[in-house]
């Protein structure tokens, strides 16, 4: 037993790690799916729009997901058409800039696991580049080989060129290579901006590592319980209703948050280093509800920013 509690502590602790290589698992079937199923390569003038919209496009509606599936975007932008000063608060306009800065680059994670794996493989850089009309991409390409390449470079991807066999894979492979170099290029900037952003964000900290650590377990227990409190008075609220319905008789009271209380609650977190609160409901039960203070001394995301995907 002590064994296996140690196991799942250990992939708990891991959670965000596994999390991305399942999404990077999951990228890398989309994109043989694609390549095998849906994919067919035109091998005429529509190539390079055809390939193009097989790179990016899939990576444009991972994006959209991510916006889609961070709670922080739905807590950035509900209510803000009644009230703007939520998302641009007086005194610190670039607050909006930073939260949303932070939300892309979660957002970014599975397109650029995507376009990774896709320019890996090749095939759509393959199909685009090869019916791409511009002279001097044309020229390099095709430098020292017959001139039937200027005019059937488009159907090399389909091999229904009739240039020698060896000349037409040879053509093949350089856009193949091409593409992996730039896929390769993609991982390792990711990587190095990922890095650097990391390294900013904690130098830039004013509190010490053990106790954004801290810091992170409790906003994640307090998210695990918040669940669990969602369910167990949503269940006692609507049970209660539904008795006094059917059976004609008198609410008894359960005590809910105000309306205010729950707009207070929603809010983003913003950090002040003097006064150690780990979260805004932590704030909300410490201080009381009462108006936030727009003024704040620093915004500080390092929990959120660690979202598993």
């Amino acid at each position: 037993m002590d064994g296996f509690q140690t196991i799942l502590k250990f992939f708990m602790n891991q959670k965000t790690a596994i999390g991305y290589s399942f999404m990077a698992l999951l990228t890398m079937g989309g994109e043989r799916v694609f390549s095998l199923v849906a994919f067919r390569c035109p091998c005429s003038n529509e190539n390079f729009r055809y390939g193009l919209v097989f790179l990016f496009s899939p990576g444009f509606v991972l994006l959209v997901i991510g916006y889609f599936l961070n709670s922080k975007t739905w807590k950035l932008f509900t209510g803000c058409w009644v009230n703007p000063r939520k998302i641009f608060p007086r005194g610190n306009t670039c607050h909006f800039f930073y939260i949303f800065g932070q939300i892309t680059l979660n957002a970014l994670v599975a397109p650029v696991m995507w376009l990774s794996v896709a320019l890996l493989n090749g095939t759509f850089y393959e199909c685009a580049m090869s019916g791409l009309k511009n002279p001097a991409y044309l020229h390099a390409v095709c430098h020292s080989k017959s001139a039937k390449c200027f005019e059937e470079l488009h159907e090399v991807p389909c091999g229904k060129s009739s240039m020698p066999f060896a000349e037409s894979d040879e053509l093949k492979r350089t856009l193949q290579a091409q593409s992996q170099i730039l896929g390769w290029c993609v991982i390792v900037t990711t990587a190095l901006l990922s890095l650097l952003t990391t390294c900013c964000a904690s130098c830039q900290s004013k509190v010490s590592h053990l106790q954004l650590k801290f810091w992170r377990v409790y906003a994640e227990k307090e998210k695990e319980q918040l669940e669990q409190i969602f369910q167990l008075y949503a269940t006692k609220l609507s049970e209660r209703n539904l008795k006094c319905f059917f059976e004609n008789k008198e609410p008894e009271p359960i005590p809910l948050p105000a309306f205010q209380a729950w707009e207070d609650a929603s809010q983003l977190y913003s950090f002040s280093s003097s006064k150690q609160h780990y979260s805004t409901i932590h704030r909300l039960v410490e201080e009381g509800q009462k108006e936030i203070n727009e003024e704040r001394e620093t915004t500080l995301d390092f929990v959120d920013r660690t979202e598993t995907p």
